[in-house]
């Protein structure tokens, strides 16, 4: 079950691959999730050291998130996947200019997880190509809809 999806991603870069990591939380982020209340559209990866962390992400405090928590809704939350997954991915990173991007959040046995893509960049005229592929096919399920009537 998908919380929140990040569909600037696929306009933005293609999407080579997907892993889908843990993150370290805390309470009442879990809780403000639940709540629906978290955006990744601006939300990135970044490799320090041999870890991964999700730069970005926004989750907004309940109003009834406890008086001795200080909530901060943007801060740099660590990523968990297995060693061998991090070193293949900052391997890719830093190799093949490939970049990290966070893809969707959804519960998985009760959890968190967030699923990351391996993506490259799209140039201008790839958008466009993209989006021009998009309305011709919305054009042609227009068209067999009005046909079949």
């Amino acid at each position: 079950m998908s919380i929140v999806d990040n569909r600037k991603a696929f306009h933005d870069y293609f999407i080579e691959d997907r892993y889908e990591a843990g993150i370290v939380l805390e309470g009442w982020e879990v809780k403000a999730i639940r709540d629906s209340r978290v955006q990744i559209k601006e939300a990135y990866v970044v490799v320090r050291g041999n870890e991964l962390f999700l730069f970005g992400a926004h989750i907004s405090a309940l109003a009834t998130a406890s008086a001795f928590t200080h909530p901060d809704a943007v801060r740099t939350r660590k990523l968990l996947l297995h060693r061998a997954e991090v070193d293949k991915l900052i391997g890719k990173v830093e190799r093949s200019g490939f970049t990290l991007v966070p893809i969707n959040l959804h519960f998985k046995g009760g959890r968190v997880k967030c699923e990351i893509g391996l993506a490259k960049g799209k140039k201008q005229h790839d958008k466009r190509a993209t989006e021009k592929e998009r309305d011709g096919k919305r054009e042609v399920a227009a068209a067999m809809k009005t046909h079949s009537r």
